[in-house]
């Protein structure tokens, strides 16, 4: 059952000091704390599990201490700000604070807590603390407002993840891809950027939608061809790093998925040649595991499932890019 709703309280400064708001948002969950902490404390499967995340990038990172750059949609558009966050998994809480925010947000840290009930079941409670640009009423408002719509979206999907019954594991989970590259790690780069020709590049994609708005924010809607010959509509966010790495979440996705995102990366090697890598990071659904894939269906046969469709893709997607910068490598040479 969920708790209270969100709390609001503010403290009163000296009028040389912005007041700093404070919220909070709880939700009663069915399982275990520890479990619970450990979706929260990997900040790394967050695109994959929380809607509003789209990619985290590590800064800095310890046992007990991390530091990185996180991008997330707020209020319809993509917000990044970098973050510290203690990690406690004794007391099961995770603290952070923001040390660069982004408008409106002029500062803002928080907690996550975890509550073991005495009938069974965990209180998660998350904690925001905030001061606003110019503390005007509509400003505070607009932060509330995100606030309010992000946190019990976030709360309701670790919720979702953790009472499967499973281990976090079994839901959630990655793998890695990588492909040799004769060309440049630049080429394969941009061959993976230019995702608006790959209709033209990419046999199983039939078309392909792509905006930039933002220098290095892209929203890509694909419509794809899988091996079975069925059709697919997917729409995702990207972020772009030129030359070494490209991040997504994708936002339309499959019944068999809860979240997916990825990570393209180029590098150059030392001793020349370079090297193109695909992550995934994938929630599956178990709701859906045996309408889609047939009865008597396991969450490890949707794990397999999903390696072997999603790895093929980016495979043959790494393949095209591969033979784009060998092919400007030998046009370059000659």
């Amino acid at each position: 059952m969920p708790g209270p709703g969100p709390v609001r309280t503010e403290e009163t400064n000296d009028m040389t000091e912005p007041r700093r708001h404070h919220t909070e948002h709880t939700l009663d969950v069915s399982a275990p704390p520890e479990v619970l902490y450990g979706l929260v404390a990997d900040v790394t499967t967050w695109p994959a599990i929380f809607g509003p995340s789209v990619h985290v990038h590590h800064l800095e990172r310890g046992e007990r201490a991390e530091r990185f750059e996180i991008w997330a949609t707020v209020n319809g558009k993509v917000s990044t700000w970098t973050s510290r966050r203690t990690l406690d998994p004794e007391a099961l809480r995770v603290t952070f604070r923001q040390e660069r925010s982004t408008a409106p947000v002029a500062s803002m840290g928080g907690e996550w807590i975890f509550e073991a009930l005495p009938g069974g079941g965990t209180r998660v409670v998350l904690l925001h603390d905030f001061t606003a640009v110019g503390d005007a009423p509509e400003t505070v408002a607009a932060v509330n407002a995100a606030l309010d719509r992000n946190s019990p979206e976030e709360l309701a999907a670790l919720a979702r993840i953790a009472e499967y019954g499973g281990t976090a594991s079994d839901v959630v989970f990655s793998f890695t891809d990588t492909v040799e590259l004769t060309g440049s790690a630049a080429d394969a780069f941009d061959f993976v950027d230019r995702a608006d020709l790959w209709a033209e590049r990419l046999p199983h994609v039939r078309q392909a939608r792509l905006t930039e708005d933002v220098p290095g924010i892209q929203d890509l809607e694909m419509d794809t061809v899988t091996a079975d010959g069925s059709a697919h509509t997917t729409r995702s966010t990207r972020i772009c790093r030129g030359p070494e790495w490209i991040a997504y979440k994708q936002h339309v996705m499959p019944k068999l998925l809860l979240g997916h995102s990825g990570l393209w990366h180029f590098a150059d090697k030392p001793g020349g040649g370079a090297v193109a890598t695909a992550r995934h990071t994938v929630a599956v659904n178990p709701e859906a595991v045996t309408e889609v894939l047939g009865a008597g269906a396991t969450l490890a046969d949707a794990r397999a499932y999903l390696r072997e469709a999603l790895g093929r893709n980016s495979l043959a997607t790494m393949a095209h890019a591969a033979t784009y910068a060998e092919q400007r490598a030998a046009a370059q040479a000659g």
